[in-house]
């Protein structure tokens, strides 16, 4: 169990090996969490790689009139996060594996720590399926580390047309926004 403390939140949130940083919120996360707008009160909201749920059930409770679809490809992490969504009573979470999320949803927002690790071409591959669902007007949130390459990723975001923008850096993070095309 880890406890998921912000100034407007207080989530207690369970946990087990095999999943994204078990043992506590990790930083990004929490740099993410800390510094983005609130997310639209309504439609439809992404967690990308939700983990055990911090960043899900926080836009779930800063944005109860919304749905929230946490998706994950661990099969762990979505079990997880389905559990804390219940416990905390938050009804409006979706925790899926990607490929079942409907294909005509779009999102108003996206907010993710993504899997850098995974490989460029895995990343770039993962970002475009997903920010390409992003409703008019609607813009994604990803927190980087700078030294996993956040500036390199702004570029490559920018160079295929989607406007983006650092809109904060903190502890060695940064927060880059992408607005929809």
């Amino acid at each position: 169990m880890v406890n998921l403390v912000l100034p407007d939140l207080h989530l207690r949130l369970e946990t087990d090996r095999g999943v994204f940083s078990p043992d506590r919120v990790d930083s990004g996360t929490r740099v993410l969490l800390e510094t983005v707008p609130p997310p639209p009160g309504e439609g439809d909201l992404l967690d990308l790689g939700c983990g055990y749920g911090p960043i899900a059930l926080t836009m779930a409770s800063r944005a109860p009139g919304a749905t929230v679809w946490a998706v994950d490809v661990n099969r762990r992490s979505v079990e997880l996060c389905k559990r804390n969504a219940e416990s905390a009573g938050l009804d409006k979470v979706r925790s899926l594996h990607p490929d079942e999320v409907p294909d005509d949803v779009r999102f108003q927002a996206i907010w993710s720590n993504p899997a850098i690790r995974i490989g460029k071409t895995a990343l770039h591959e993962m970002l475009t399926r997903w920010l390409d669902r992003l409703a008019p007007g609607g813009s994604a949130y990803l927190v980087v580390q700078k030294h996993l390459g956040s500036d390199s990723l702004q570029r490559w975001l920018g160079e295929q047309g989607r406007p983006t923008s650092r809109l904060a850096s903190r502890a060695a993070y940064r927060i880059l926004k992408v607005d929809a095309r």
